[in-house]
């Protein structure tokens, strides 16, 4: 999917995170479940949809993660949700 920036994922979903990102995802140590209902993702940058961003985003792991992977589910095309939260933020 292609990712409309909307922040939904890193704010409402169930997620495992890397602690410190210079560490990696080899150490079990440097990885957490984060509940976005008690807290917002660490990584998440920007603070209005369609504008959001991820800080980990360019580290070479991060296509090894959840949220990496999250997007190899029809890559051509934009996430639904995203259009939806975007748009209605529009309005």
């Amino acid at each position: 999917m292609i990712c409309q920036r909307c922040g939904y994922c890193c704010t409402n979903l169930l997620c495992v995170i890397v602690i410190d990102p210079e560490k990696g995802i080899d150490d079990i140590d440097n990885l957490r479940g984060l509940d976005q209902l008690k807290e917002r993702c660490p990584h998440l940058t920007g603070d209005k949809p369609g504008e959001y961003g991820c800080a980990v985003h360019h580290y070479p792991w991060f296509k090894e993660t959840g949220c990496g992977r999250h997007n190899e589910h029809y890559p051509e095309k934009p996430c639904v949700m995203g259009v939806y939260i975007v748009d209605k933020e529009k309005t």
